[in-house]
């Protein structure tokens, strides 16, 4: 039985500590799939199909990768994909917290899914989207946090070019 797992999130916009975390749970499973949430109450800078076409394009080398996207539970999306696993990143103790308390729940709804933490790679500990958002609206160099399409595609939104 190929060993799947699932790495959820918003990824508005994805940034490299999210591509470290791709890259590194990639390497411990079969197949990864990157699921983007469609969560139509959640305000975000990038559209829906925006962020699964981002990730497409950036993930496009890794075999193993696939992208998807779900709404609702995310251990109903488990349950349909066949998923062993769920890949959590944590960059800090505050992180940690409200993992915990998520793969807590997620255990009692299905006790064959579980959750795997990947601690982020040092470089990458203080990032978040919405840190990276904040800086780029205030005209700040955010090069280094996020993979070049998505530094683009962020350009053209704070420009107004679409």
């Amino acid at each position: 039985m190929a060993k799947i797992a699932v790495y959820p999130g918003s990824f508005d916009p994805i940034t490299k500590g999210h591509l470290d975390i791709i890259k590194r749970g990639s390497k411990l499973f079969d197949k990864l799939i990157v699921a983007v949430l469609n969560n139509s109450q959640k305000k975000c800078m990038f559209t829906f199909e925006e962020r699964v076409e981002m990730l497409r394009e950036i993930t496009a080398e890794m075999e193993n990768v696939e992208i998807d996207a779900f709404s609702g539970l995310l251990i109903d999306y488990c349950k349909k994909k066949r998923v062993n696993a769920i890949v959590r990143g944590l960059r800090a103790i505050s992180d940690f917290e409200y993992e915990l308390q998520m793969a807590q729940m997620n255990r009692q709804l299905n006790s064959e899914t579980e959750t795997i933490f990947l601690t982020t790679s040092t470089k990458y500990s203080f990032l978040s989207s919405t840190l990276v958002k904040e800086v780029a609206g205030l005209n700040g160099d955010i090069s280094e946090f996020v993979p070049s399409i998505v530094l683009r595609e962020l350009n053209k939104k704070l420009k107004g070019d679409e």
